[in-house]
């Protein structure tokens, strides 16, 4: 017995319809993304730059900051 089901189209709705609820989810998404972005970054330099750091499990946290860039 073969699968029927099929989708036929893609609806995207918006989170908020009001400018200001917006313009909320867009900082606070956008704090997010760069308060991640500075860790790993951090991670990164501090795990390069150490040489106190080059453990395996050091590297392996180094590995895990950069896939998450």
């Amino acid at each position: 017995m073969p699968n029927s089901s099929s989708i036929s189209e893609f609806l995207l709705l918006a989170l908020a319809d009001t400018r200001q609820l917006q313009l909320l989810h867009f900082w606070l998404l956008l704090g997010i993304y760069l308060a991640a972005l500075l860790g790993n970054g951090l991670i990164s330099t501090a795990v390069a730059c150490d040489h106190r750091l080059h453990t395996p499990m050091d590297f392996f946290l180094l590995n895990l900051a950069l896939l998450d860039l």
